[in-house]
């Protein structure tokens, strides 16, 4: 019987270099949107026999003899396992356990140094790029989550491994790319869930404590302090945490900023393009330089690969290294407009997905899972 590996498991094995083949069996379409970092494409069916294209696999794994296979759940990558380890001996063969649906919710949790007395864990999910943060006072133990996604024990867990408690939750905007684990983390610890004021103007329908323009919200003896931030949303927000480090989420990224069509699909984002410039001029990039940028996602390429950085590495930049580094940051509003309206591919089910976080649309956990699949595609 063939012997399935975690998607953790195979996140370790990336992270020591590890030799293996990986191999995806989903059609060209899925695989050349989306695939884990290294692998191979050999469309296989669920139902299809391996005998008459086993010389074509060999060729186009090579001398490899430790061989994963993926696909979307497990199913079609299971019936090539199981065909290989009875066709041959030549090849250790596992399955990945779940296939991408699994590889969706790889995390990584990464404490970042920004100073004395203040805790901040970057909550990273691999595949998608979401970063989401634990925010901590470490005299007092308060702390707040910022941005989780949907699987709230990652942020749970990033708190009891940093000996904080989480006193209170904020989302940054109405997320397009991924469901929300925000106000259920909330009600499941009962503390208070935080957005930013204009969060009913964009039809949120769930409960919730509006954050006003600059009004400072203490977690222990640290401060952080909300900044209107529209762009990307209307009713988006950046956290100032006691002017060390801001929350960006998808105003500004490591290496980018958000795309601005997403909300504002009328005039392709011309609206919100110009929002975002004023935000970025008139309140990210008047900051100090040495103000430390957390981002709110970072790009992971269609080959697996992170835009900027590594899984398991902070995520970060500063805000005078933004200024210089990114060439967005230097156009001028006209240009930044057109550059803006040519963001690419949609978020996949970005609509429901947008629905759901509003609170407008109940759906259950299994469909959110499937709703998530892909890229998260919410950079320019």
């Amino acid at each position: 019987m063939v012997t399935t590996l975690s998607a953790d498991r195979l996140a370790q094995l990336q992270d020591e270099d590890a030799e293996f083949t990986l191999v995806d069996t989903r059609p060209a379409d899925s695989f050349e949107s989306w695939h884990i970092s290294g692998a191979i494409h050999f469309p296989f069916g669920p139902e299809e026999d391996i005998d008459s294209r086993l010389e074509e696999f060999e060729e186009t794994i090579g001398g490899t003899e430790r061989v994963i296979t993926t696909c979307a759940k497990g199913i079609s990558s299971g019936n090539l396992a199981t065909q290989l380890e009875s066709a041959t001996r030549s090849y250790d063969v596992q399955a990945l356990d779940g296939g991408m649906k699994e590889w969706s919710g790889v995390y990584d949790r990464v404490e970042l140094d920004v100073g004395t007395d203040l805790t901040v864990v970057q909550v990273q999910r691999r595949a998608k790029g979401c970063l989401g943060y634990v925010i901590g006072c470490e005299k007092t133990g308060d702390a707040v989550v910022v941005d989780p996604t949907a699987d709230v024990d990652e942020y749970v867990i990033a708190a009891e491994e940093a000996g904080i408690s989480v006193v209170g939750v904020i989302d940054t905007h109405v997320h397009a790319d991924h469901v929300s684990g925000g106000r259920e983390l909330a009600d499941r610890l009962e503390v208070p869930y935080y957005l930013g004021e204009r969060a009913t103007e964009r039809g949120v329908d769930v409960e919730y404590m509006p954050l006003e323009r600059n009004e400072v919200l203490s977690v222990g003896t640290r401060e952080l302090k909300a900044l209107p931030a529209p762009g990307h949303t209307s009713e988006m927000i950046n956290l100032l945490v006691d002017d060390r480090a801001l929350l960006t989420a998808d105003t500004l990224h490591a290496d980018s900023t958000g795309r601005t069509e997403l909300e504002f699909s009328e005039d392709d984002g011309e609206r919100g393009a110009r929002m975002l410039y004023e935000t970025l001029h008139r309140t990210v990039l008047t900051q100090p330089e040495g103000i430390i940028v957390l981002p709110g996602h970072v790009t992971v390429t269609s080959d697996g690969e992170f835009g900027h950085g590594a899984p398991g590495k902070p995520i970060t930049t500063t805000v005078g290294a933004a200024r210089m580094g990114i060439d967005l940051l230097a156009l001028e509003e006209e240009a930044f407009v057109d550059r803006m309206a040519d963001a690419g591919e949609k978020p996949s089910n970005y609509e429901t997905i947008i629905d759901h976080n509003r609170g407008t649309l109940e759906l259950p956990p299994e469909d959110r899972v499937e709703l998530e699949l892909g890229p998260n595609n919410c950079s320019a």
